[in-house]
């Protein structure tokens, strides 16, 4: 049984790193929008978004392959574990959208306006509510 608290224990706190990423990310996509036509500004904040976008991969894999061990070793099922492995893709696709905005970026594409990436910031919070509600009240639908 010590065995499953430890890889439940690394399974948050890969998944807080992760967030860390998810929740910032659209922040440095609001701060490159904003910073207008400032190349030193662009290309730091552009340089620490790549940074923080493969950490964050690499926190998602090590969270995934905890949460997977989590499943097949130890049997956590139910129904509201499909719902909450629904919303954690829709989050990863949330990601992986900002993470792509981010490379257009060095490629000179235009990004969205700063008002609409602020909205976009706001999506994995949502997410994120419903993901805790999921996991702590374990609903039988």
């Amino acid at each position: 049984m010590a065995a499953y608290f430890w890889i439940k224990t690394a399974h948050v706190v890969f998944v807080m790193a992760w967030l860390g990423g998810v929740f910032y990310l659209p922040r440095i996509l609001v701060n490159i929008a904003e910073a207008g036509d400032v190349p030193a500004v662009r290309d730091r904040l552009v340089l620490m978004g790549k940074r923080l976008y493969r950490f964050g991969h690499m926190m998602f894999g090590f969270a995934f392959a905890m949460g997977l061990m989590l499943w097949l070793y130890f049997g956590i099922k139910g129904p509201w574990l499909h719902a909450k492995l629904g919303l954690v893709v829709l989050m990863l696709v949330h990601y992986t959208v900002g993470g792509r905005w981010l490379k257009g970026v060095e490629k000179g594409k235009p990004l969205p306006s700063s008002k609409a990436l602020r909205w976009f910031n706001e999506i994995p919070v949502l997410l994120l509510v419903f993901i805790v509600y999921l996991v702590l009240a374990k609903p039988a639908f």
